[in-house]
């Protein structure tokens, strides 16, 4: 039987992958305790419909930083997306489009911007990680607007990376047929070392020392908006909106990175507090239901971010099995919103959520 939902996917993925792609997909860092409270904590919210509003027909499709889409649901960056399939990030860029939606493609993609940008019928943009090498970052960030990228997707909680002990387990490096496309030092992860060779990588290329006032430079070299992914806190997001920022993401990057970080969705009300009428907010993490996507946007979200089902759908049935994700999803926000009496994306208010008492 075809998956119904996501979680469907997630388990025959599970049956599909690699152990080695499987682990480095679906992991978080530690004890895993924040990539787990991403999703359960919408548990903790309920939806108050609305009734006898004529919900015949309904509209799911918005504008994202000036870009028309069919829903208001965009894939996450996501690395190494040849693990999945092996099209990889070209199925997943395929599979935006058929959705009408905004892939961001991840810095450590097996696949070169220019390629995804061409095989695009929708606009992507791209994921950065900042370099040591400032000129090396330049030269990616051009050749990102080069190709074609609409928006840069600045990732600001990664100054090291997070301790996944599966891939340390593992040992996790990618096999000899995938290379990282995009990243300086293109080529394969290092064997070589005792723990995951994700981790050696990026210590060895990532600057670490980034900084607010390293974003006046950002802003120098490119004329693309940069959009900032990883705030948490109310103060960081009014910095990011002082610094120029064209968006923020509110992000916990999966639960990858710092284990005991809160789950997004339980920091978003506070964020929009403060800066949503500064510039638009995005939110992803945990999110598998359209009731999830539609909480979202009641506490403030202008849309969300969607990445471990795509990739699950990928590992699946290439293109088809993430369009298909994709597809899922917006349908159940679709039934969640004639259910809760919304027609258009913007009758998704406040009022229509409560946390648990």
């Amino acid at each position: 039987m075809e998956p119904i939902n996501l979680a469907d996917y997630e388990a025959r993925a599970g049956t599909i992958l690699s152990k080695d792609a499987w682990d480095y997909f679906r992991s978080g860092a530690h004890d895993e305790r924040t990539r787990d409270w991403n999703q359960s904590a919408f548990a903790e919210y309920e939806i108050h419909p609305r009734v006898l509003i004529d919900v015949e027909r309904r509209d799911l499709s918005t504008t994202m930083f000036g870009h028309p889409v069919s829903t208001p649901i965009l894939v996450a960056p996501m690395a190494f997306q040849g693990l999945a399939c092996a099209e990889g990030e070209l199925a997943t860029v395929r599979a935006a489009g058929r959705a009408g939606t905004i892939m961001v493609l991840s810095t450590l993609s097996n696949t070169d911007v220019e390629d995804v940008v061409a095989a695009a019928s929708g606009p992507v943009f791209f994921q950065l990680y900042v370099y040591r090498d400032r000129a090396a970052t330049r030269e990616l960030v051009q050749r990102a607007e080069a190709a074609g990228c609409s928006a840069l997707v600045l990732t600001v909680d990664a100054p090291l990376i997070g301790t996944r002990e599966r891939d340390v387990r593992n040992r996790f490096h990618l096999p000899n047929a995938l290379q990282i496309r995009n990243m300086l030092a293109k080529g394969a992860l290092p064997t070589d070392v005792p723990a995951s060779g994700l981790s050696a990588y990026f210590a060895s290329l990532i600057d670490p020392s980034l900084s607010w006032s390293d974003l006046a430079w950002l802003a120098s070299i490119t004329t693309l908006p940069i959009i900032i992914k990883g705030i948490l806190r109310p103060d960081d997001a009014i910095r990011a909106a002082d610094h120029g920022a064209a968006g923020i993401v509110v992000s916990n990057h999966g639960g990858r990175q710092l284990d005991g970080a809160p789950a997004t969705i339980d920091v978003l009300a506070s964020i929009v507090e403060v800066v949503g009428d500064r510039l638009p907010i995005l939110m992803d993490g945990g999110i598998r239901r359209g009731t999830d996507v539609l909480t979202a946007l009641a506490l403030g979200a202008s849309g969300v971010l969607i990445g471990r089902p795509v990739l699950w759908g990928l590992g699946v049935s290439g293109e088809d099995g993430a369009a298909h994700v994709l597809e899922l999803l917006s349908t159940e926000l679709s039934l969640a919103m004639a259910l809760s009496g919304c027609v258009g994306v913007s009758d998704i208010t406040p009022d229509l959520v409560r946390r648990r008492r």
